[in-house]
């Protein structure tokens, strides 16, 4: 069990759960239960399937693109900070679609591609997760590695679940400063992952 518990533990900490699961709230903020649902699937998804490329092809792929880890921080960090600022400063005027009542999120207009930008690239598999999946498939094996990927991914599925419903216990004005919060510190993480980035090129 050993190599399993070394692997699980590391990609725990880099998938940092406690700490993106504001940022997931404040991202969904004002879509419906049913949505915000559809989003965790899209997410959770698209998480999946990028991390298991990473684990099963990951050496080849960056050697192949010429990029490194490095390059994927800076990217996913101007991502990031792009999405933190246009919340922060236009919150309050999100386009919403017609058939938003309806719980359609199909429609084009709508936030459905936040479920795999930017939560299920980068928040739930970012630069950090991705470095550790690759470390622990050289370190420990394709199978303790895939086994805490799966782990740690059922976690963030019941904290995407139901962390939102424990947010919206507190009322609407609480949701929405923690919203706000939430994409402060999204502004923040953004910075540091671009200045980790930069500074690992240089």
């Amino acid at each position: 069990m050993t190599p399993y518990i070394e692997s699980f533990l590391p990609l725990f900490v880099a998938m940092n759960l406690p700490g993106v699961l504001p940022l997931f709230i404040g991202l969904t903020d004002g879509l419906s239960e049913k949505a915000r649902h559809k989003l965790i699937i899209q997410a959770l998804t698209t998480a999946f399937a990028v991390a298991g490329v990473i684990l099963f092809a990951g050496d080849v792929i960056f050697s192949t693109l010429g990029i490194t880890v490095n390059d994927l921080r800076v990217g996913g960090g101007i991502i990031l900070l792009v999405l933190s600022i246009t919340d922060l400063i236009f919150g309050d005027y999100k386009r919403r679609a017609p058939s938003e009542d309806k719980d359609d999120i199909s429609n084009p207009d709508h936030d459905s591609d936040l479920g795999i930008v930017p939560i299920g690239i980068p928040l739930t598999i970012g630069p950090a997760a991705i470095t550790t999946i690759l470390v622990n498939q050289s370190s420990f094996g394709y199978l303790p590695a895939l086994s805490s990927l799966l782990l740690n991914l059922a976690l963030v599925a019941v904290g995407y679940w139901y962390g939102p419903a424990l947010i919206k216990k507190l009322g609407s004005n609480s949701a929405k400063a923690v919203a706000k919060v939430a994409s402060l510190f999204l502004a923040a993480i953004a910075v540091a992952m671009i200045r980790t980035g930069i500074l690992g090129m240089l």
